[in-house]
């Protein structure tokens, strides 16, 4: 046994040295975040290359009617919110792309829109966790190519692509997610001409312009060393995720429309890549898709890239219709 006990104080020692190098790396930018308070490994985490807020997150966005606007083509990417009883809100993804993070109010309901470009990840949260509202920004980390937020009340940290805390005082809590789309403006003005669509930021940023230029036809995903998806499904071909669920893409652009698993997933041509061309108006038309339960409902979902689906969902079911 004394060979086992060794081993297992040696790698007790490792860990705690581990641990003890990772905290204080943390700490001088992080000196309010309980960094003992984990779900996640902080080996997992990684600098993407920004400070904190180094990509500024938007508060209170200033709104514009749909008719208004004239800066935004018609295959151009908008997230739309539609929270029933209030007028619909078009995010453009020209924004989003610079700002990952809109911290905005409707109906007198706190909301987060988030849009991690690396994972091509659009999710939208409830802001108040018991009897506080959070403001979110960019901590400048990443985990698994995505997006890790923080909040300014508590400085904890949050997984975009599930809505967790994962390190500090919020840790393990939940945020609410609320169903949003992804949409062409055209295809949203269309349905809500009285609609309302964001304004542009009042940033020093080139807006309309994409960072990640064949972002989506990479061979690998930036700053992740995770595993590829199973059956040969290439890591940055999308996929449709509803719960631990993924449809890929391809095949709903082939049927159309597919119902399973409780939804009908529908799908549209006319919206274009923001992760393809330099502008992102002229990108490839990858199309655009709608997740309804069977009162017609839309269900939270998300179109993100097949290996992200893999790294946060490892055991999820592949809808691949085989």
């Amino acid at each position: 046994m004394k060979p086992l006990i060794f081993a297992l104080g040696l790698a007790a020692t490792l860990l705690a040295a581990s641990l003890a190098a990772q905290s204080p790396r943390w700490a001088g930018d992080w000196p309010n975040t309980d960094f003992d308070n984990r779900t996640v490994d902080l080996s997992e985490i990684r600098s993407g290359g920004v400070p904190r807020d180094g990509i500024p997150s938007v508060e209170n966005p200033a709104f514009l009617h749909a008719a208004q606007e004239t800066r935004l083509e018609g295959a151009e990417p908008v997230v739309t919110l539609a929270l029933p009883g209030e007028t619909p809100r078009a995010y453009p993804i020209r924004y989003l792309t610079w700002h990952e993070i809109v911290n905005d109010t409707v109906g007198g309901r706190p909301v987060a829109v988030t849009f991690c470009p690396l994972c091509n990840s659009a999710l939208a949260f409830d802001r108040r966790v018991g009897d506080r509202v959070l403001e979110f920004g960019v901590s400048g980390n990443l985990r698994n190519s995505d997006l890790v937020m923080y909040d300014r009340q508590t400085e904890s940290w949050w997984q975009q692509a599930t809505g967790e805390g994962i390190v500090g005082e919020m840790a393990g809590v939940d945020l609410a997610e609320i169903p949003i789309w992804m949409e062409s403006w055209d295809s949203f003005r269309s349905a809500y001409p009285e609609g309302l669509v964001m304004d542009q930021p009042d940033a020093r940023r080139p807006y309309g312009r994409n960072p990640y230029v064949g972002y989506d036809s990479a061979a690998r995903p930036f700053l992740y060393a995770g595993e590829d998806p199973p059956h040969g499904i290439d890591p940055l071909a999308r996929v449709v995720r509803v719960g631990d669920r993924a449809w890929p893409l391809e095949r709903l652009a082939r049927a159309g429309e597919i119902t399973e698993a409780g939804v009908t997933i529908s799908w549209a041509s006319g919206k274009v890549s923001a992760l393809d061309t330099a502008r992102i108006s002229e990108g490839r038309d990858v199309g655009q898709i709608r997740v309804r339960d069977g009162q017609g409902r839309d269900v939270v979902h998300d179109v993100m890239f097949a290996f992200a689906f893999h790294a946060f969902w490892p055991e999820g079911a592949w809808m691949r219709g085989d």
